[in-house]
């Protein structure tokens, strides 16, 4: 006999497909075996239908094409028999779903199944419809479903049961069908048509509304007798588990109440005593235990609750963050950040065992118990809080220091309360884990050190001990380098010392040896040694006597195959040669940055993100300001920027805005060959041609004398009357500090309100209003108000302009809109236009709420603004 004849068993087609050696042996078998099968197909062969049809289904499992057999599988649950239906039913599942159009011819043939007279049959029937079921085939058998509900055999319940659950997910519109009967599942005694029914509820109340109000008015009761029932039970050999009777049973409950009891407070009140009850008495030494006391506080957090029972609900978590089982820990981790948005109080008396999960061996755990004490942390207990995640800096995992340094630096930028402590903070996560520090953080830190003048010497001496015992720390070194360069003359002189510090001596020598020695680190990359020869260059102003070695420190740049760093040299060693005279001007202290002047005049070098009425913005310690990237990479001399030209009609939620024009090349032509010629660097430049364009041009890899006078002279500097005062076009190009150009100011006429936005659910008002002396920003007063029946949870408002503006939200007045208009919602935005005068405010605006526990989303666009504006 052939040994691949339709004849052939399926343990003797397994048993030489696992001898093949090589995949091409296997797919030879394979073929072989479905060319039998096909010839068995074409000739009809019943006998051996169900044998074929075991065999299809093993070679669907190996992932071979078997669509050749999808009307064996009709045939065989065509047939009497309970065997054959039974294996056509099975590979009905298997190889078929709902997208095949083969389906369609099935629908009868289970229409009749599941009227039969065999209860085994019908529930072969409903196997196969619950599992393959599609949309059409639910509509037309949702009937025979509903009275099988009610049928005899708890079994053929159950699987109805599961069957109605795929029903009213396919089609929604037939749940109002199932109300009635699921709700009579909830009186069976029947532990497995108990889950099932409890399961075909709950999904019910998640799909229908009125479904839900049933449930919540006729079965809250029953719901809690059965749960108390249920853990007052005593042994029950068939369902206990660990000690504990049906831990199954207990979750789909818990998950049942949980859906009864949100956003409804009498339905929360019949529950808390059951919860109260599971929650004490529940055993947690078993994991089925834990598995009911998660479920159980997962709906204690959900439901309307008194404060007590949440407190118990955090207090069982803390429990968990305990357990040496990892999984344990992780699902409370996750489950605390979202307990702290209800009683952060409780959560807090867990402290000190998430800050031991934050030194975890189970990355995950580490990660989230990370997230959980940024979320933690507030004014009061900012100090400890940080020195723990410091300390514990020091120890981490180099793979983990990414993560917990952000944090660390967000935290201190957030909650600081004061400068020294903020300054101190920083230093140590800089000469911990500097190098994982990202630019944006020692950026802002410089920008916190120039607004506090009283503690330059301070700060100054600090990194200068810090720099020496970490100086492979590349963030740590360039700020040092920085300060070193702006106030070493103090670093000598120990100005400005504190009670606090430790006496030091340093001399001018010692100084210029700290920015040696980091210019010529091996690992230095160019923005450190960049600094470093604008640190040299203003040391050279500060100690005069210095000024020979540190000219030869920057000489040895000047063949350097580096560009930047080569031009640079030549510059700098040009002013210390050659312009003595004008040195101490070019080189002193950087003014303040004030970081409003930074982000006003400097508005869009980099992107901001989206504002929303849900986010705050970051502000640093006594009013140190945002963080703000290009003003301090223009300050420290590393890259010019390309102005970017405006586009009107682009928007996006990104609100970006378009640096200023460059100044016309006429009136600057004189200046820059004045700056030329004061350097001596090359040939001055044609008299046809424009030095700032081509200082700007993306094509050229180099820094002009113009980033000279960026990072080192005084908005006020006028040397010998060459170079022109702070107010002229030039030197507001160059160094971003300079007074702007007297604008007309705004006299403060009222402009009119307008509706900004109306549906048939919400009206937006606006009501404008300007600062005086400052045109260019509109300050806009925006009311919410709600013109339906139903109160709005949830409330946020969310916008969008034009990269030519610049958009500030200060957060909402509420986040619940009253139905109506019995209230409102005020939310403050602060908008500043660039093109003032030449182009006019437009906004795109989004407003999300949820009503009635649905999410609903607005959109408009606003284009007439009041003129003027």
């Amino acid at each position: 006999m052939n040994p691949f004849s339709s004849g052939t068993r399926l343990r003797d087609m397994i048993r030489s497909i696992r001898a093949c050696k090589t995949a091409a042996e296997e797919r030879a078998v394979i073929r072989k075996e479905c060319a039998a099968i096909r010839a068995a197909i074409s000739e009809n062969d019943q006998d051996y239908r169900h044998r074929n049809l075991a065999k299809l289904m093993f070679i669907h499992m190996l992932g071979y094409p078997t669509h050749f057999g999808q009307m064996e599988c009709l045939k065989s649950i065509a047939s009497p028999g309970f065997p054959e239906k039974r294996i056509g039913y099975l590979a009905l599942m298997l190889l078929l779903d709902e997208r095949q159009e083969v389906l369609m011819l099935v629908t009868n043939s289970i229409k009749q199944d599941l009227n039969h007279t065999n209860q085994y049959i019908v529930g072969l029937a409903l196997c196969a419809l619950g599992n393959i079921c599609s949309a059409e085939m639910a509509r037309d058998l949702a009937p025979e479903v509903e009275r099988l509900l009610q049928f005899r055999d708890p079994n053929i319940r159950k699987k109805a049961a599961l069957c109605a659950i795929r029903i009213v997910k396919k089609v929604p519109d037939l749940a109002e069908n199932f109300i009635n009967p699921a709700a009579s599942l909830l009186k069976e005694k029947h532990h497995g048509v108990l889950l099932t029914g409890v399961q075909l509820c709950t999904d019910l109340c998640k799909i229908s509304d009125d479904a839900l109000e049933y449930f919540r008015k006729k079965c809250t009761d029953g719901s809690v007798k059965l749960l108390r029932d249920l853990a007052n039970s005593p042994y029950a050999p068939e369902y206990d588990i660990s000690g504990i009777a049906d831990p199954f049973l207990h979750i789909r409950l818990l998950k049942f109440l949980r859906v009864l009891g949100q956003g409804n407070v009498d339905a929360s009140d019949s529950m808390n005593d059951i919860l109260a009850q599971v929650a004490t008495k529940t055993e947690s030494n078993k994991n089925a235990g834990n598995a009911i006391l998660y479920e159980c506080v997962a709906t204690i957090m959900s439901i309307e609750d008194s404060s007590g029972l949440r407190v118990l609900a955090i207090n069982i978590l803390g429990r968990f963050l305990s357990n040496r089982d990892n999984n344990i820990r992780y699902v409370a981790l996750n489950m605390l950040m979202k307990a702290i948005t209800v009683d952060s109080q409780a959560v807090q008396r867990h402290r000190t065992t998430i800050l031991e999960c934050v030194k975890d061996s189970d990355a995950s755990i580490r990660k989230r118990a990370l997230e959980l004490v940024y979320l933690l942390i507030n004014e009061s207990n900012v100090k400890p809080l940080t020195k723990e995640l410091i300390d514990y800096l020091e120890v981490s995992e180099p793979e983990f220091r990414g993560d917990l340094t952000a944090k660390i630096c967000s935290i201190v930028e957030r909650f600081s309360p004061d400068k020294i402590w903020y300054i101190d903070q920083m230093l140590k996560v800089l000469s911990e884990a500097g190098n994982y520090v990202k630019d944006d953080v020692w950026h802002a830190l410089i920008v916190v050190i120039t607004n506090a003048s009283h503690l330059h010497g301070y700060t100054v001496r600090s990194l200068f001990r810090v720099v020496q015992t970490a100086g492979d720390q590349e963030t740590l070194v360039r700020v040092g380098v920085w300060c070193i360069g702006e106030y070493g003359d103090m670093l000598v002189n120990n100005t400005g010392v504190l009670h606090i510090e430790e006496p030091l001596t340093v001399t001018e020598s010692d100084a210029v040896d700290i920015v040696e020695t980091a210019i010529k680190r091996h690992s230095a990359d160019l923005t450190t040694r960049a600094m470093c020869l604008v640190a040299l260059l203003k040391l050279s102003g500060r100690f005069p006597a210095c000024s020979q070695r540190i000219n030869d420190i920057v000489n040895q740049y000047k063949g350097s195959l580096v560009l930047e760093l080569q031009q640079r040299a030549i510059e700098f060693s040009s002013v210390v040669d050659k312009h003595k005279n004008i040195r101490s001007t070019l080189v002193e202290r950087m003014p303040v940055l004030d970081e409003d002047t930074f982000s006003g005049r400097r508005a869009g070098s980099v992107p901001a993100a989206v504002s929303t009425s849900k986010v705050a913005p970051l502000d640093l310690p006594n009013g140190g300001g945002k963080v703000i990237d290009a003003p301090l990479i223009d300050l420290l001399g590393f890259d010019v920027p390309e102005p970017t030209p405006d586009h009107d009609n682009h928007h996006n939620l990104i609100n970006v805005n378009v640096s200023p024009t460059s100044s016309p090349p006429g009136p600057n032509h004189a200046h820059n060959d004045l700056l030329m010629d004061l350097l001596t660097i090359g040939t001055p430049p044609a008299q046809n041609s424009s030095s700032v364009p081509d200082i700007l041009s993306p094509n050229q890899d180099k820094l002009s004398s113009i980033n000279i006078l960026d990072q080192l002279s005084s908005p006020a500097a006028s040397v010998e009357g060459k170079i022109p005062p702070a107010s002229s076009p030039m030197l507001d190009l160059m160094d971003g500090f300079g007074d702007s150009p007297s604008n007309p100011q705004d006299n403060g006429s009222a402009y009119p309100s307008i509706t900004a936005f109306e549906s048939s659910s919400l009206r937006v008002t606006f009501n404008f209003s300007k600062q005086p002396g400052n045109p260019q920003t509109t300050i806009i007063e925006a009311n919410f108000e709600n013109k339906t029946s139903n109160s709005y949870t949830d409330f946020i408002f969310q916008a969008a302009v034009p990269k030519f503006l610049q958009l500030h939200l200060d957060p909402a007045s509420s986040n619940v809109l009253p139905s109506n208009g019995n209230g409102s919602i005020s939310q403050r935005l602060r908008i500043t236009n660039s093109q003032h005068g030449k182009k006019s405010l437009v906004m795109k605006m989004r407003i999300g709420y949820k009503m009635n526990n649905k999410e609903v989303l607005e959109e408009g666009q606003i284009s007439k603004f009041p003129p003027g504006l």
